[in-house]
Formats: C-alpha cells, sequence, structure tokens
C-alpha cells in the first residue's frame, strides 16, 4: 500500500498534525486501540498559554524551574510564543474553554506562579481531543484505522520509507509513505501503577532503538502525586486526581489528619513527600481534603472526579478522599529538533512520545497538551513547506519475524530505561 502521509497514533499530536498537513494529500491513520481510547481524552486539569507580554518571563521561569533548567530553552520559548495561537485554533474547531463573564478564565495549578490555564470543568483533554477528532473525521483525504498495531517501520537507504502494521484482523501489512509520523504516547502500560492506558507500551521506542534512532532522556519519568487510592480500576489504569484540584486549594494529609508538605511544588517534589509520608507508618496512601475549596466550585470544576469518588464511596465535598502516586508522564522520548523531525530522515515524533526538550526532567502542569499542539502543527508547516516524493523499492518484508514481538519490544524499553537511569546516576 503507498499513500502520502502516514500517521500513528491519534491523540491530540496526530489529530492536529493532520489538520494543519495540506488536503491534496493522502494521509492513513493508524490507532492501537479505539480512537477515543488515547491519553489526549483523560487530561483533566487544563492547557497553559501566555496570557500577555507581561507573563512571558514568568511562563518561561516556571518551566524551566520546574523541569529543574535541563529544558531545551529555545522549545521552551517556541512553546510559549506559539501557544495563543493555537488556543485560537482550538476554539475555531469547537472547543468551550470556561469564561468568567463572558470572557476566557484561567486557573492555576502546582509550580505555577500565575493563573495561566484555561479548562473545560475537569475533562480538558477530552474537550481539545473531541472536537479535533470530529474535525479529522470529516477531512476525505484522511483514512483512520482503529485496532491496528505499529510492529516496525521500514527503512530504505538510512531513510524512513513508512511502517508494517497489523491490522484487526491479525494480518500484517506493509505501508510505503514519504512521512511518516510517531504520535503513539507515552509508556504507562509498562508500569503496574499509572494513569496511561494500558495499550501504551513505548512501542515506538523499541523500533526506534531497533533502527539506531536517537533517543533521549528516558529514565525521565514523572510520578503524579494523587491518583485515587482504589482496588478496582478502570480500563486497568489509575484513576488521576487533577493537580487543579491542588491548584485550587485542596490540602495533603497524613493518617493523623496534619499537613505535611506545600501542595504547589512541583509534581515530582509532592510524589516524593507522599512516598517519605507513606512510608513512616507503612501506609497505603495518604489523604487530600478539598475542604478549602466551597462546595459549588467543587461540583461545578470538578464534576468527573465528584462522580468517581463517589463510585468508591467517597464525597469529596464532605470529606477526604484516599491518594497515591503513580506514574504519570513521560519527558523523555525520540529525539526531534524544533520541527520535530527525528535523526532520521522522514521520520517525525510528536507528543508524549518524543523529547524536543520542553519539559527538561519533570513537567510543569498542563503545559503537555500544548507542548503536543504546538510541535505538531510546525511538523505538519515543516513537510509542507519542504515536501519531497520519496522513492520507495518495494522489498519483500518477512512478516513472521513479528509474530509476539510486543514482548521483545516491552523488554527493550524497559532495558534501556533502567541503563538511561544508571547512567545518570
Amino acid at each position: 500500500m503507498k499513500t502520502d502521509i502516514v500517521i500513528v497514533g491519534c491523540g491530540v499530536s496526530g489529530l492536529y498534525f493532520a489538520l494543519n498537513l495540506p488536503r491534496d494529500k493522502k494521509i492513513l491513520m493508524i490507532t492501537k486501540d479505539e480512537a477515543e481510547n488515547s491519553d489526549s481524552f483523560l487530561a483533566q486539569g487544563g492547557i497553559c498559554v501566555l496570557r500577555d507580554k507581561d507573563d512571558y518571563d514568568s511562563f518561561f521561569e516556571d518551566t524551566m524551574r520546574a523541569g529543574h533548567y535541563e529544558n531545551r530553552k529555545e522549545s521552551v520559548d517556541i512553546m510559549i510564543r506559539s501557544s495563543r495561537k493555537v488556543i485560537n485554533d482550538l476554539i475555531s474547531y469547537g472547543v468551550d474553554f470556561e469564561k468568567e463573564n463572558g470572557e476566557l478564565a484561567y486557573t492555576k495549578e502546582g509550580a505555577h506562579t500565575k493563573n495561566r490555564i484555561l479548562f473545560h470543568k475537569d475533562e480538558t483533554g477530552k474537550e481539545i481531543t473531541k472536537n479535533l477528532l470530529k474535525a479529522v473525521k470529516k477531512l476525505d483525504n484522511v483514512t483512520l484505522k482503529e485496532h491496528s498495531t505499529m510492529v516496525d517501520i521500514i527503512e530504505n537507504d538510512g531513510e524512513c520509507a513508512g511502517i508494517v502494521y497489523r491490522d484487526e484482523k491479525g494480518k500484517y501489512k506493509a505501508v510505503y509513505a514519504d512521512y511518516t509520523m510517531l504520535a503513539t504516547g507515552g509508556i504507562g502500560g509498562l508500569y503496574k501503577h499509572s494513569t496511561n492506558f494500558p495499550h501504551l507500551t513505548g512501542d515506538a521506542l523499541a523500533i526506534a532503538i531497533k533502527h539506531g534512532v536517537k533517543l533521549k532522556n528516558i529514565d525521565y519519568i514523572q510520578i503524579h502525586p494523587t491518583t485515587l487510592y482504589t482496588k478496582k480500576k478502570k480500563n486497568g489504569r489509575d484513576f488521576l486526581i487533577s493537580e487543579s484540584v491542588r491548584g485550587e486549594g485542596a490540602i495533603l494529609l497524613n493518617d493523623k489528619g496534619e499537613r505535611f508538605v506545600n501542595e504547589l511544588l512541583p509534581r515530582d517534589v509532592v510524589a516524593n513527600a507522599i512516598f517519605e509520608e507513606m512510608a513512616k507508618t507503612d501506609a497505603k496512601h495518604v489523604w487530600l481534603s478539598l475542604a478549602p475549596i466551597p462546595k459549588e466550585e467543587i461540583e461545578s470544576h470538578f464534576p468527573n472526579i465528584c462522580a468517581k469518588c463517589l463510585e468508591e464511596g467517597y464525597d469529596a465535598t464532605k470529606e477526604p478522599i484516599p491518594v497515591v502516586p503513580a506514574q504519570h508522564y513521560f519527558m523523555g522520548g525520540i529525539y526531534v529538533d524544533k520541527y520535530s523531525k527525528t535523526s532520521m530522515d522522514r521520520l517525525y515524533a510528536s507528543g508524549e512520545t518524543a523529547c524536543n526538550g520542553v519539559h527538561g526532567k519533570n513537567r510543569l502542569a498542563s503545559n503537555s497538551l500544548l507542548e503536543s499542539l504546538v510541535f505538531a502543527k510546525r511538523a505538519a508547516n515543516r513537510i509542507t513547506k519542504t515536501y519531497t516524493e520519496a522513492v520507495h523499492t518495494n522489498k519483500k518484508i518477512d512478516f513472521s519475524v513479528y509474530d509476539g514481538c510486543e514482548e521483545e519490544y516491552r523488554k527493550t524499553v524497559l532495558d534501556a530505561i533502567e541503563r538511561e537511569k544508571k547512567k545518570h546516576e
């Protein structure tokens, strides 16, 4: 099969990339599960935006400080300066951000010094992603295939020439393309406790390793401080209690009902404080109290969280809820430049699977959606500007070598993460 561009993954990054490509290009999108089962749908808190020129310095510093100053400054600058145009784009696609007196409402989360986060209740990711998906489904030049798993890329004279994937019937297929975009999300499926969907297992990283594509900081893995402690997991993942709950005033308590940390410190600091507190009494969780937040605000701003807590037998408006840290976000990934191009020609990567350096060692809350969108659009614009058709040699592919490759890929990624950890130690 031949197409112009193939996109692996249909979260916000893959969708926005497709929407910014020329309409005369034939595009194939594949996703490992159902289109709605991407981590982009799960993002609760919100999306950052530069309020005005006076906000630039603090936005930049907040991002750098959260990332332990290991961020790539050029990428941070690009993200911040591109933010307002991206937000305007989202609104044009029907995204309904919260408003006050007819104007956009801004909230604040941990490690932010100013209110610069736009949101839609506590389901911002779902609001953004569903509208982008709706727009993509209207495009005549895009074909979307669900339950289709990439098992390899096709390499031709050192360039990416497309992908090999397994379709919903278990049959392997080769797709030749002029350009390939990897937007496959994070690595939460490798962990016992994660807020991610379990089918996100870092396949693109293993394939990159196999082909010698450069990776960056793959041991930089963020633990979110607050997921709902429960023995019942929905879709095999832990339920996230958004950073914005603490941003609005919620406090963390130990078993004695004592506050033990500044809840607005960066996520890694808060998570470590929780682990230390749990270790003191061998506790399985700590408590998050929403008592400082007015009941009306809890119910209007966090309806999804309230509903989930009620399912578990907790009324968040009246009592503390049990929370525990879990794997949440991947700051490292496939190394890309400022246009999301990897070290292999004709191969791009964007979103959580890529590392453009924005997040450094630890991601600032609500920068993930923005970063994914900004650099997906830059990739699309770059490809549009420099588009050339590739010369493909249809070589015979032995599909049998991919039987059972997922387990091999999982081990490849986990081993690589451990090696990177030892290097940093």
